[in-house]
């Protein structure tokens, strides 16, 4: 686990006037799940690209704990990004391909947390929308990473769906504690999953408000419990109000 602090001063688009981030300020303690809420198309996979070393063209800071070079990062994108030629197991170990280990013991613990162990030889054709997003999952937490990226992974998905990978996700987080980012646009997802709500406005992006999710974690599948605290936040934050 390991902190991270980003300080972006500008972030603008080769093909735009007007900066997509622009003082951008988020700190994240070491082992926090931060969910990052703010409407569609107002930066937020611009703000992972840049995070994760994937866009650099910024002027600013990311550190990752007290790495200076090659911190470990685990992305989790919208789409699943599985090779359909290869089975579940092969392609969760492709992000081991440069390494001369592959952690067989890991993998398979993972597995059976996340429920898929009968579908470790099945091809990515065999699974459901949700069973390819555990994979995705899995894939991303196998390398240990120092920090995991979270880009919307369950917005494709129905309800009911994304309700049962969203307990699947938080069992193998609380048994696997990581440093998160998980970005979304629906509330109710970030107040069922994050210690921190991190506020964003729209272009520029920046950061509007944090709020601690004050639900204990065994209360969190609790439909009512979320319910109360989102209009909490409508009754005190009224700035956020163009936000929920």
């Amino acid at each position: 686990m390991t902190d991270v602090h980003i300080h972006i001063h500008e972030k603008t688009h080769s093909n735009a006037d007007s900066p997509t981030i622009e003082n951008f300020v988020l700190n994240v303690n070491s082992g926090e799940f931060v969910c990052l809420v703010g409407q569609s198309g107002c930066g937020k996979t611009t703000l992972l690209n840049t995070i994760a070393g994937l866009d650099s063209n910024y002027s600013g800071i990311c550190r990752i704990g007290n790495k200076t070079q090659n911190p470990k990062i685990g992305f989790v994108f919208q789409q699943p990004c599985l090779l359909p030629w290869r089975t579940v197991r092969e392609n969760i170990e492709l992000v081991f391909a440069t390494s001369n280990l592959i952690p067989t013991a890991r993998i398979d613990e993972l597995l059976d947390l996340m429920q898929l162990t009968a579908y470790a030889n099945a091809y990515p054709k065999q699974l459901s929308e949700g069973m390819k997003r555990r994979v995705s999952i899995i894939r991303a937490f196998a390398i240990k990473p120092d920090l995991l990226l979270m880009d919307e992974p369950f917005v494709s998905l129905d309800e009911p769906m994304a309700r049962g990978v969203r307990f699947l996700l938080q069992h193998l987080w609380q048994q696997r504690p990581h440093t998160v980012l998980f970005v979304t646009h629906d509330l109710r997802e970030a107040i069922g999953l994050a210690d921190k709500l991190v506020f964003l406005t729209r272009h520029p992006m920046r950061v509007l408000k944090e709020v601690k999710v004050l639900i204990a974690r065994e209360n969190r599948h609790d439909v009512h419990a979320i319910e109360n605290f989102r209009e909490h936040l409508i009754q005190n934050y009224p700035e956020l109000h163009l936000l929920l």
